[in-house]
C-alpha cells in the first residue's frame, strides 16, 4: 500500500474576506474529491483571507499511477481561474 500526500500552498487573490475564501476553497475542494477521487484538507493559512494550504491525499498499490495522478493535479490547479499555484510539495509514504 501506497499513500501519496499532495500539499499545495494557494494564492487566491481575488478573496476580500474569509467568507469568500471558505467560498472557493469549498468549491475547489469539491471539484477535486469528484475529478479525482482523493481526499483534501485545508492544513494551512486558515486565518488569512488570500492564502491558503490544501492537502491532497490519494492511497493505491502503485507509487507511479499515484505520482501521474497527483501531478495531474498540480496541471490541473495551475489552470484554475479561481487560485494562484505558488509551491507545492509530493511526498509518499
Amino acid at each position: 500500500m501506497v499513500i501519496g500526500v499532495l500539499v499545495v500552498d494557494l494564492h487566491l487573490p481575488a478573496n476580500h474576506s474569509l467568507k469568500e475564501k471558505r467560498r472557493v476553497l469549498k468549491s475547489l475542494k469539491d471539484q477535486l474529491h469528484h475529478r479525482f477521487n482523493v481526499s483534501v484538507a485545508e492544513v494551512d493559512g486558515h486565518d488569512l483571507w488570500q492564502r491558503a494550504a490544501l492537502a491532497v491525499t490519494s492511497v493505491g498499490t502503485d507509487q507511479r499511477y499515484l505520482n501521474g495522478q497527483l501531478s495531474k493535479i498540480v496541471d490541473w490547479i495551475r489552470g484554475s481561474r479561481s487560485v494562484e499555484l505558488l509551491d507545492h510539495e509530493l511526498e509518499f509514504l
